[in-house]
């Protein structure tokens, strides 16, 4: 039985350190995740009343 992904990664900028969004496609919260050198971390992204940022197809989004 195969398992279908629940995080997909929606955007991804850098090199030597590496700036990434995912979604959860289960529910359409966004995360940050941030990684450099030997460290890294993720967190939730939340809109100005600490609600999570859900995400929003647009034409170039990809698909899940």
């Amino acid at each position: 039985m195969a398992k279908e992904k629940r995080f997909e990664k929606v955007y991804s900028q850098g090199a030597m350190s590496t700036n990434e969004i995912w979604v959860d496609i289960q529910t359409g919260a966004q995360y940050f995740y941030h990684a450099g050198g030997y460290g890294g971390g993720m967190a939730v992204l939340v809109d100005a009343e600490g609600k999570p940022l859900l995400y929003r197809r647009t034409p170039n989004a990809p698909e899940f």
